[in-house]
């Protein structure tokens, strides 16, 4: 069996809330060694979703430090480390003396992955997922996301960033410094409903008969038969000539979206029941 692909690469992750430890997670699932730094009042997500939390950190050591008071800690894992990931905001970490010119000094063979808010000189300004997507223009208020779509992607980005930097650390002998901004990241994802692909209107958006969400007898589907040798072979099998949307909504309502979901598995076709999580669900 072959190693996995970041064995003997180490990661010291000082992130807290979700990006960051969202990335500290896919690079252990990659193979990395991981020790997390947790300020003394603890991580929030440790509060709000203790099994989130849990699941993030498994596989992880995690220990507390408070970076006001002793940083000597800190640089004792900086001085073997591969990689840091960072989500403070860069002042902060600048008045705790690991602005990215004083952790290069010292230890010039480590990367770092900076996830902030905004790029560059905005990189101070507050912000959080919330914020990101209402700029972005994803949000449809005044429902909330039921996606955070920023700090998610955030982190994968902060953890592709952050192997882009080594691979380059490798090649010039020198620690990289890569900064993930959430409100790029955000504006981003948010190209299919800027440019009108998704969104009320949108090709995406629910115009197309095969494209759209269907309400069945009891829950919802999604057809996504996109591609006309599967918009045919739905027709076909539906035993319909027009495909409306008004011919449509009256087959799918005739049976529940889990028995569409299993009648189309059997049928090569893109149709789901939509899942409805309730409060608590795993």
């Amino acid at each position: 069996m072959s190693a996995a692909p970041l064995e003997g690469i180490r990661v010291v992750s000082l992130a807290i809330n979700l990006p960051g430890p969202a990335a500290a997670a896919r690079l252990r699932q990659l193979g990395a060694e991981v020790v997390k730094v947790e300020p003394p009042s603890g991580d929030p997500l440790a509060f709000g979703v203790p099994d989130y939390y849990e699941r993030l950190t498994e596989g992880q050591q995690v220990m507390t430090v408070d970076l006001k008071d002793d940083l000597t800690p800190v640089w004792s894992l900086l001085e073997t480390a591969d990689l840091l990931v960072t989500s403070s905001r860069p002042a902060a970490l600048a008045r705790l003396g690991l602005d990215w010119k004083s952790l290069h000094d010292r230890v010039p063979r480590l990367c770092q992955v900076a996830i902030v808010g905004h790029p560059g000189e905005q990189a101070d300004v507050a912000g959080h997922d919330l914020t990101y997507q209402a700029s972005a223009g994803t949000l449809l208020p005044p429902a909330m996301p039921t996606v955070l779509v920023a700090d998610l992607a955030g982190a994968e980005r902060a953890v592709a960033d952050g192997l882009a930097a080594l691979l380059a650390r490798e090649r010039t002998g020198e620690g990289q410094f890569r900064e993930v901004a959430l409100s790029d990241v955000a504006d981003d994802l948010a190209q299919p409903v800027q440019r009108k692909m998704t969104g009320p209107g949108g090709f995406l958006g629910g115009e197309l008969a095969s494209y759209r969400i269907y309400a069945a007898a009891t829950g919802f589907v999604a057809v996504a038969a996109l591609e006309p040798h599967f918009w045919d072979r739905l027709l076909s099998e539906l035993e319909l000539t027009e495909g409306s949307v008004d011919e449509l909504e009256r087959v799918f309502a005739t049976r529940s979206a889990d028995e569409w979901q299993t009648w189309a598995r059997e049928r090569d076709l893109p149709v789901a029941a939509v899942r409805q999580i309730t409060h608590g669900e795993a």
